[in-house]
C-alpha cells in the first residue's frame, strides 16, 4: 500500500507516521491571555482517508471532549491508514465558561463557513472549517442535549446521502433521524462540499454519561473501520442494527407550572398516552400532556419546572415501535455491562 502523505494544520507539518498536538490561534481573552484551539493529528504511515472528530461546538456539552480522550489513548491508532484530526473543544471560550455559547452570544454552529474578518463567532468557525473541516474525507461531530435535557444515544445526518447513511448505520445506536441542514450548520456547510458528516447526540450538557461516552466511542471506531482506516473486526461481534425515525416532534408545555414525568428516556409511548403532568404549586390545576403518536422518547427534559410552550419530549415514530423499542433495550442492556470491551 501507498504511504500517507503529509498534512499541515497551522504552521505545522505532520509526516507520516508521526502525531503532533497543533494549537490553532484564536481571540486572545480581555486579560491579554492567549487562546488557543488544540487539535491532535495522527498521521497514519500508510495512505488512507482523512477523517476529523469534534466535539464542543456548543461549549458546554462535554460528553464529546471525554470521547475524544479516551479514542486517542487507543492503542490501535498507532497503526492507522490516513489520517486522524482529533479537536475536543473546539468552541474553547464557551468551555472555559461551561457556556453553549460564545461570548458575543453567537451560536458557533450557525455561523459556518464563517469570515477570517467577522464577529469572534466567524473567525473561530472560519478558522475550523479552513484549517479542519476543508482538509478531510469524512467527519464526525460529537454533541449532547442541552441544560437539563436529555438525549438518547441517536445519529442526525443528511441520510439521503448514501456514503452518510452507511456511516450513521455503522456507528452502531439504536436510533437515526433523517435531520433537516440548518443554514450556517458545521452539517450544512460539509454538504456543500460533498463530504459526508454524521451528528452524535447523547446525554445532557455539563454532565458526563458513561453510556454515551462508551457508545460513542465505540461508534468513531465503527466508522474508522468502515473507511478502513483501521482493519475490519474478524470476530462475529452482535452489532446494534439502527431503526430510521420517519418523523419527531417535540411536545411543548400547555402552561407553566409543576412538572411530574411518567416516561423516560427510551421509552416506547402510545398515541394519547400521559407523557406528564403539569400542576401549579398550590395544586389547584393539573393537565396531561399526550404522546402526539405511538412512538420512542428520543429527548427529555429533566428539570421539573416548566415554562408554557417549553420543549419537554421529543418523541420519534418508526415503522414498526415494537422493533424500535427492543433494539434500544437491546442497546442499554449491552452498554450497562461493564465487562463490555470497544
Amino acid at each position: 500500500m501507498a504511504q500517507n502523505k503529509s498534512i499541515t494544520i497551522g504552521e505545522t507539518v505532520v509526516k507520516p507516521g508521526q502525531r503532533a498536538k497543533v494549537n490553532l490561534p484564536v481571540a486572545d481573552l480581555y486579560t491579554s491571555t492567549s487562546l488557543s484551539m488544540p487539535v491532535k493529528v495522527i498521521c497514519g504511515r500508510r495512505e488512507g482517508p482523512v477523517l476529523f472528530v469534534s466535539a464542543a461546538i456548543h461549549g458546554d456539552e462535554l460528553n464529546g471532549v471525554e470521547i475524544i480522550r479516551r479514542l486517542l489513548n487507543r492503542r490501535e491508532l498507532s497503526s492507522i491508514r490516513g489520517t486522524l484530526l482529533a479537536v475536543p473543544i473546539v468552541n474553547v471560550h464557551g468551555f472555559l465558561h461551561q457556556s453553549r455559547y460564545l461570548p458575543d452570544r453567537r451560536d458557533l454552529n450557525r455561523t459556518f463557513p464563517g469570515s477570517a474578518k467577522g464577529s469572534l463567532a466567524a473567525r473561530m468557525a472560519n478558522m475550523f472549517f479552513t484549517q479542519i473541516v476543508s482538509r478531510a474525507d469524512y467527519g464526525v461531530d460529537l454533541h449532547t442535549g442541552a441544560i437539563n435535557r436529555s438525549n438518547l444515544p441517536q445519529i442526525r445526518g443528511n441520510l439521503d446521502d448514501a456514503k452518510t447513511l452507511e456511516m450513521a448505520n455503522a456507528f452502531g445506536v439504536p436510533v437515526i433521524v433523517n435531520a433537516n441542514i440548518r443554514d450556517g450548520s458545521l452539517r450544512g456547510c460539509a454538504a456543500d462540499r460533498g463530504m459526508p458528516v454524521v451528528t452524535y447526540e447523547a446525554g445532557e450538557a455539563l454532565r458526563f454519561d458513561e453510556i454515551s461516552i462508551r457508545a460513542g466511542l465505540r461508534g468513531i471506531l465503527n466508522i474508522m473501520r468502515l473507511i478502513e482506516m483501521l482493519p475490519r473486526r474478524r470476530s462475529g461481534r452482535k452489532t446494534v442494527n439502527p431503526v430510521l425515525a420517519h418523523t419527531t416532534s417535540w411536545v411543548r408545555a400547555p402552561f407553566s407550572g409543576i412538572v411530574n414525568t411518567k416516561v423516560q428516556l427510551g421509552h416506547a409511548v402510545s398515541s394519547g398516552q400521559t407523557l406528564a403532568t403539569i400542576s401549579d404549586p398550590l395544586g389547584d390545576t393539573e393537565e396531561i400532556m399526550a404522546a402526539p403518536f405511538d412512538g420512542i422518547v428520543i429527548g427529555c427534559s429533566k428539570l421539573p419546572l416548566t415554562h408554557e410552550g417549553d420543549a419537554l419530549f421529543n418523541v420519534a415514530a418508526f415503522k414498526s415501535v415494537a422493533r424500535a423499542e427492543g433494539i434500544v433495550e437491546e442497546f442499554t442492556t449491552a452498554y450497562d455491562d461493564e465487562s463490555l470491551s470497544t
